[in-house]
């Protein structure tokens, strides 16, 4: 049945480890190259806090968007395909061609067949997401280190760690139960790409209640010194101690100015500091990067498996 199942899916499982390979070339190749520019162009004690530093990140920004871009489609898109292309055919299309009722009546009984399929694909699905993350993990620190937060930025958490394995994980559930409701491979691929957005916006929305936010509050500014933490939420403190969102009756004019609009707030924001305001902000250390990574992949490895059992219980009772 392995065998079987390799001839039968290798179309699938090359062009994935081909788009791996390309994926991962292009990043070898633009973090080599980078690797030069920063040693030609570097100005002395970078990287560090000096304004050129900062110039050189910009300078890379731009020299290497078209790969940004491609990194920041990547968290919805390749889960997406995965779905579409791996899951959604695997029993969609042997419905739509009538193949299954040949496949079914042989000598290998039908659980059989779903469970050595399901495990190897699965298997399959894991290992590419896996390598994915090792991939941009590797690949990040030539360029975004202290730029792009790993923590903070939802499309970078979802490229790193465990969470694209079980992104991609659940999204070829998703296509394989999507197969056997439509029994047909479009309709399916179109459910995929549907309920991978509409799941990614669901757990960006119910992450931040993973773990009870931390608060701090500010003195003298409106930002946190740690780039990497995840923001939840913020508000002005009164000298009182009562939270409001937005001061009244303070005494401290807030012009906005076309042009000046920085410079007022910032001088908005000492005034009312100056007359014992503070700035309460709620959000999660970087230190709980694992904690969300293994709770969001509990809860996609959840997901996938009510959506295998959904598979496996409409397929053994309707088998024709």
């Amino acid at each position: 049945m392995i065998w079987v199942t390799w001839r039968q899916h290798r179309a699938q499982i090359l062009v994935t480890a081909g788009f791996l390979a390309l994926l991962g070339a292009l990043l070898l190749g633009s973090a080599v190259e980078a690797g030069w520019y920063v040693a030609e162009h570097a100005p002395p004690g970078c990287p560090g806090p000096a304004v050129a530093c900062g110039e050189l990140v910009v300078a890379l920004a731009q020299r290497y968007d078209a790969v940004y871009s491609v990194f920041g489609w990547m968290p919805l898109v390749a889960p997406a395909l995965i779905g579409a292309f791996w899951g959604a055919p695997l029993l969609g299309r042997e419905y739509e061609r009538g193949t299954h009722r040949l496949a079914w009546t042989q000598s290998v009984p039908v659980w059989r067949w779903l469970a050595v399929k399901l495990s190897v694909l699965g298997a399959a699905v894991v290992a590419g997401g896996l390598l994915l993350s090792l991939m941009v993990s590797l690949w990040r620190p030539v360029f975004r280190e202290g730029v792009d937060s790993t923590f903070g930025n939802i499309g970078v958490f979802n490229m790193v760690g465990v969470a694209p394995a079980a992104w991609w994980l659940y999204a070829f559930a998703l296509g394989t139960a999507a197969g056997t409701l439509f029994r047909r491979t479009l309709p399916a691929m179109a459910l995929v790409v549907a309920g991978v957005a509409v799941t990614m916006f669901t757990l960006f929305q119910v992450s931040d209640h993973y773990a009870e936010p931390a608060r701090t509050e500010l003195s003298g500014a409106v930002v946190l010194d740690d780039p990497d933490a995840r923001l939840v939420g913020a508000a002005w403190v009164e000298p009182s101690g009562r939270e409001v969102a937005e001061p009244v009756g303070s005494g401290c004019p807030r012009r906005v100015d076309v042009g000046q609009s920085d410079r007022n707030a910032t001088a908005w924001q000492a005034c009312l500091f100056g007359k014992g305001y503070r700035y309460a902000v709620y959000y999660h250390p970087p230190s709980r990067f694992w904690r969300f990574q293994w709770t969001e992949a509990g809860i996609l490895a959840l997901g996938s498996a009510a959506l295998g059992g959904l598979a496996v219980r409409r397929t053994l009772r309707r088998p024709g």
